[in-house]
């Protein structure tokens, strides 16, 4: 595969003071983009559109995983056969994309996380709370999924078909649903996850959409969810037709 195949989803919700960069460092490195507006109060997608990405306008405010359906839906249309989700804050850097890419393709996973806390990663401070938190979601992933994950939370990823495909079919819309939950059913359904050092920049402009407390919240009923079986549903690797 090569980077004509693979496009950057980049959810944005009102982002408008760094979306700009963003898309312009995307662009500058060769990589075709796409800019999910996710109901933005600001101008986002005119910042967005200016710096010369593709522009999908969410009529309200879906959330991440919403966004990120409707951006792998426009990739699986269009031929795509590779995603990588890129947030639209500043803190992904283009060339860690390059990265993200050459794991993928190396490894032949579905799922390639860009995480903040393996060896070779760049230093990220997390609150304690945060921290152990992070450690129960990695051990329900590992004790249901069979898959050692790091950093579950990590929004930096690439997601290659066929797995791209069951996503933009059944991505969920609610917080965490689109980092924690997406890699645990992604294990569970047998599709090769791999995790691979980053480094990651701080936000550039905005605030982050999540407060610390409705964080907790979200974890919280992430978790139940997860344990209780409620979590989305796709096809397995097994039952996807052989090439």
């Amino acid at each position: 595969m090569s980077a004509r195949d693979t496009l950057v989803v980049v959810p944005a919700y009102n982002e408008a003071g760094a979306v700009g960069d963003v898309v312009r460092d995307l662009r500058a490195a060769g990589l075709d983009c796409v800019v999910v507006d996710d109901g933005s109060a600001d101008e986002t997608a005119e910042v967005a559109r200016a710096a010369g990405a593709k522009v999908l306008q969410l009529p309200i405010n879906l959330g991440v995983g919403g966004a990120l359906r409707c951006g792998f839906r426009f990739a699986v249309e269009r031929g795509y056969s590779r995603v990588v989700q890129c947030d639209a804050d500043g803190q992904h850097p283009p060339s860690e994309i390059r990265h993200l890419l050459d794991v993928q393709a190396a490894e032949g996973a579905h799922l390639v996380i860009g995480s903040r806390f393996v060896e070779g990663s760049h230093e990220y401070e997390v609150g304690g709370a945060r921290r152990l938190v992070m450690r129960v979601l990695s051990a329900i992933v590992k004790r249901s999924g069979g898959v050692r994950i790091h950093d579950t939370t990590s929004g930096f990823r690439c997601i290659a078909q066929p797995l791209l495909g069951e996503f933009a079919e059944s991505y969920p819309v609610h917080y965490l649903g689109d980092t924690f939950e997406a890699a645990l059913v992604a294990a569970r359904g047998g599709y090769r996850i791999v995790e691979t050092p980053i480094h990651i920049r701080e936000r550039q402009a905005g605030e982050a959409s999540a407060k610390p407390l409705a964080a907790m919240r979200f974890i919280l009923r992430a978790v139940i969810a997860t344990t209780a079986g409620l979590d989305f549903r796709i096809r397995p690797l097994s039952d996807q037709p052989q090439a």
